[in-house]
């Protein structure tokens, strides 16, 4: 009988044992899994040798000097089961050979899944090409650093999530014109608006399109509540006006500089601005006469409003989320290239075949660049385009990663049927392949709808909208 009791005794140790060992591994499971860290860095990515080629025009643009500093700037962030990185840099487009070298690189330093990292461009016209020479090399291996270095200084942390309007800076830059005041496109054709007609009052009649005019942000601090990161997104198109034959990061830049001061942030503290869905926006005040700026001025005005409208937005978070719930998809989408009619080919063929510079000047302004795109969209062998598409969840914010210099309205509609209380959209996600219109802007035409600065089919934009809804309802749904 006395073995009997041992028996039994020992039995219901072991059970009890086995019973307290799983409730406290689960207990300590659970804790990782909502106990978040955050870590950030900036490294500089500025060209050592020049000249360099600053793309985003027709003709040359070279630098002969850096008036500032470009950077790659990197938040990574980990909630125990799901590590995600989102950088941004300072770049007109970072072309996908770079991002896919720079993903690959870092994934192999710090173990981040290659689909669980976001590069975004700001789209500065101040930057050299992601391709040239020996900068795709300061660049790629700046972007890995960023990541490599923000991972290594994870620690406990919170976010909070918040918005402030700045419509001020915002216009749409596409317009219908009064009647006849509309000049022929490079085609030869008489499209319905156009982009950046002056600021005139006598030929303007209405914008085309709205604005996006939020600053939405991601405020991240460590757990003495120090200011750890501050990741920002707003939608506006690169401001310019910068010193001429210099490399700068645009009013980025700018506001990363500022950023630390507004919030009392330490050495380590990294701000940045990701670039929204800004395709068809700029910061013109059309019907309205502003002053000249002296070089770079409109740039630190922008900066200092931004720097103001991000402090007054992280100022509305009454409380941080040190176990937010992260997620983040990845998905790949096919879209069809755009062809141009036989008609416009043997139109463009026309063109180029004109060699007297007199019948050249009688031509509309660009129809020689876009003759040669047209005809250059017809040889191609390629008929469809793989692109990828991200969204992530940071607790009860979503965000969407797109491809493409989205107009305004993409990112609105959205925000509007995100499941998510907030959304933030990221453009010039991880390359960029041109503008993306909408159907509707599509039949206005102008300059963002032509063969050669948009290549996708006419649809791509729903294609896209209703593939991130989908994305962001699974990531939403997620709750365990």
């Amino acid at each position: 009988m006395k073995l009997f009791y041992q028996h039994i005794v020992a039995r219901t140790v072991i059970t009890i044992t086995l019973f307290s060992t799983l409730v406290l591994g689960l207990d300590a499971s659970a804790q990782k899994v909502i106990s978040l860290r955050a870590g950030a860095a900036a490294v500089d990515v500025s060209p050592q040798s020049f000249p360099v080629n600053m793309p985003g025009g027709f003709k040359a643009n070279m630098a002969e000097s850096a008036h500032d500093p470009l950077h790659a700037r990197a938040l990574v962030l980990d909630d125990g089961t799901t590590t995600l990185a989102m950088v941004v840099v300072d770049s007109l487009g970072v072309a996908i050979e770079v991002v896919d070298e720079a993903k690959s690189n870092a994934s192999k330093r710090c173990g981040i899944a290659l689909e669980k990292i976001l590069v975004s461009a700001t789209h500065s016209h101040s930057a050299p090409s992601s391709k040239e020479g020996n900068y795709r090399k300061i660049l790629t291996d700046g972007i890995a650093e960023s990541i490599v270095r923000a991972h290594a200084a994870l620690r406990p942390a919170a976010v909070g999530v918040a918005t402030q309007p700045m419509p001020e800076e915002v216009s749409c830059r596409r317009w219908f014109l009064k009647p006849g005041k509309m000049p022929l496109n490079p085609f030869g054709k008489m499209d319905q608006v156009k982009m950046n007609p002056g600021t005139s009052p006598d030929i303007l009649d209405r914008p085309a399109g709205p604005t996006d005019p939020d600053i939405t942000i991601i405020s991240v601090q460590d757990a003495k509540r120090k200011p750890l990161a501050l990741y920002a997104n707003y939608s506006l198109h690169y401001v310019g006006g910068t010193p001429k034959a210099k490399v700068s990061a645009d009013y980025y830049g700018e506001f990363a500089r500022l950023m630390p001061s507004r919030v009392g942030g330490g050495e380590d503290f990294v701000a940045m601005m990701s670039n929204g869905t800004s395709g068809d926006i700029n910061n013109i005040p059309f019907l309205v006469t502003r002053p000249p700026r002296e070089p770079f001025e409109q740039i630190r005005i922008i900066a200092q409003k931004a720097a103001d409208a991000a402090w007054f937005a992280r100022a509305k978070i009454t409380s941080y989320d040190a176990k937010a719930r992260l997620g983040m998809v990845q998905r790949e989408v096919v879209l069809r290239l755009r062809c141009p009619t036989d008609e416009q080919v043997a139109a463009a063929r026309t063109v180029l075949a004109i060699k007297d510079e007199a019948e050249c000047a009688k031509l509309p302004n660009l129809a020689v660049n876009y003759a040669r795109s047209t005809v250059a969209a017809y040889e191609r062998k390629e008929k469809t385009m793989a692109i990828q598409l991200q969204a992530l969840r940071i607790g009860e914010l979503g965000v969407c990663a797109i491809p493409f210099e989205a107009f305004a309205v993409i990112g609105l509609e959205l925000k509007k049927r995100s499941p998510f209380p907030r959304t933030m959209v990221v453009g010039l996600a991880n390359t960029s392949h041109g503008y993306l219109p909408t159907p509707e802007q599509h039949k206005l035409g102008g300059y963002e709808t032509w063969i050669g600065t948009c290549r996708v089919q006419e649809d791509a934009s729903v294609i896209i909208i209703n593939n991130l809804l989908e994305m962001l309802a699974e990531l939403a749904k997620t709750n365990t």
